[in-house]
């Protein structure tokens, strides 16, 4: 009974830590993603952190609240605001070598997606044991950071913009929760998952791959009959040729 408890305690503090770790890489990522694209709006320094801040743990914020676990650790740990302000201060240092990656906000952002999905599905699923809450929680904590974003810079968010964005986060939370179903829980599985969903992710952005959209069908408008409005004109300005 004693070595079967020890086990599960051990089991519940390495995926306590695994997740905890995912959390924190992939605030550190988000918030580079948040710091790089209000530096390119010309925020001042507050408002740089402020973004990257709301980038970074504003998603698991949102589902610390759904699934109970309050406060949320964003706000009660305070690795999460040290990883903010430290990825905000190399951002800013490094910018002009942050910014000859291409589309740096983008691969950061990819990164920051995947990490987030796994880690949120993953925090999830410890605390509810189903996997539909697990998946979307993996879902709103990948995006919810990256809507705040671009709300706060008067951007559409990519979520809305026919990108595959949601989508990627969903094929990451959805193989996280599959393989801890199937009892491939290791050491590699949340990585796994990761590279799924950012593979997906930039994927889509190299090959311009997007949602479909449904474009509602005009009805052909019908043409004026000859003794319509359209042929009295035409009769009149006759009329008045042949007077002249």
């Amino acid at each position: 009974m004693n070595v079967e408890l020890g086990a599960h305690m051990s089991a519940h503090i390495n995926a306590h830590a695994a997740y905890t770790a995912l959390d924190l890489i992939g605030t550190f990522a988000f918030a580079i993603s948040g710091a790089v694209a209000a530096r390119q709006r010309r925020l001042d320094l507050f408002g740089i952190v402020v973004v990257s801040f709301m980038v970074a743990c504003g998603g698991g914020i949102l589902r610390d609240l759904c699934i109970g676990a309050v406060p949320p650790a964003g706000l009660a740990n305070w690795a999460y605001l040290a990883v903010t302000v430290l990825a905000a201060g190399l951002t800013i240092a490094a910018y002009p070598q942050v910014r000859r990656l291409r589309h740096p906000v983008l691969l950061f952002d990819a990164i920051g997606l995947g990490l987030f999905a796994v880690a949120g599905a993953q925090k999830a699923l410890a605390y509810s044991q189903s996997a539909e809450p697990a998946i979307i929680l993996g879902i709103v904590s990948a995006v919810g950071g990256g809507v705040m974003r671009d709300v706060l810079l008067s951007r559409v968010p990519a979520i809305l913009d026919r990108e595959i964005y949601a989508s990627a986060a969903l094929l990451g939370a959805s193989v996280q929760v599959g393989l801890t179903y199937l009892g491939w829980s290791s050491v590699w599985t949340p990585w796994i998952a990761v590279i799924s969903c950012v593979a997906l992710r930039l994927a889509s952005l190299y090959f311009g791959w997007r949602l479909p959209v449904f474009h509602s069908v005009r009805a052909a408008q019908p043409q004026p009959p000859e003794g319509g409005d359209a042929g009295k004109q035409l009769r009149k300005a006759d009329s008045r040729q042949d007077a002249r």
